[in-house]
């Protein structure tokens, strides 16, 4: 199980860490291991004290395939959540200054918590979601994926192009504007379509 994840989709957000909004999606990954499920608490890292949460659709593949063409990409994902990739800020600047690459920021244990999966077929548009992140009952986060720079099947016949999509890969389609910092002792829950779908605790 691959988890692909999608920098700089929402232009908002490019715009608020000073970065050019992309041309081409923005691909990179996080091992299997940084999966957190079942709504289970986030230990903060001691690598980083910048410690920031991004809300973002989360998208399962449900069959193989190479090289999908844009008529068929959306046969190849079935269910959708909403995820956090936790990102240690400042490891990322730090690497990022350097020319490096992100992993240390973006790929360590737990840093892609994902909530309830859900059908497709229950939602009359995916690209029209609005989504929403709370930290201790306030609003920080909220999108629609109507905004997206590259929608999902976009994105399917990007990755596709590099990557074999397998049933059970996910796929972190972006963060809108409004990512910040958590401290322990915060509670994250993730809303979509006012349905609550995850929540984290930081310990």
């Amino acid at each position: 199980m691959k988890i692909f994840c999608i920098g700089r989709n929402y232009v908002n957000h490019a715009k608020e860490l000073n970065n050019p909004v992309p041309e081409s999606p923005v691909i990179f990954m996080k091992p299997s291991t940084a999966l957190l499920i079942n709504n289970r608490p986030l230990y903060y890292p001691e690598f980083t004290s910048d410690l920031h949460y991004e809300a973002e659709i989360v998208i399962k593949i449900c069959k193989n395939g190479r090289h999908v063409q844009p008529g068929f990409a959306h046969t190849y994902y079935d269910q959708w959540t909403l995820g956090l990739d936790f990102t240690a800020r400042d490891v990322q600047i730090q690497l990022k200054s350097k020319g490096l690459p992100w992993e240390k920021a973006k790929a360590w244990d737990h840093s892609a918590a994902i909530g309830t999966f859900q059908p497709i077929a229950h939602v009359a548009n995916i690209q029209a979601l609005n989504f929403s992140l709370r930290k201790n009952g306030q609003i920080v986060q909220a999108g629609n994926t109507a905004d997206m720079i590259f929608s999902i099947d976009q994105l399917i016949v990007q990755i596709s192009k590099y990557f074999k999509l397998q049933t059970g890969d996910l796929v972190f389609t972006g963060t809108p504007a409004g990512v910040g910092p958590v401290q322990i002792g915060d509670v994250l829950e993730g809303f979509v379509q006012e349905q609550k779908v995850l929540s984290c605790e930081i310990k």
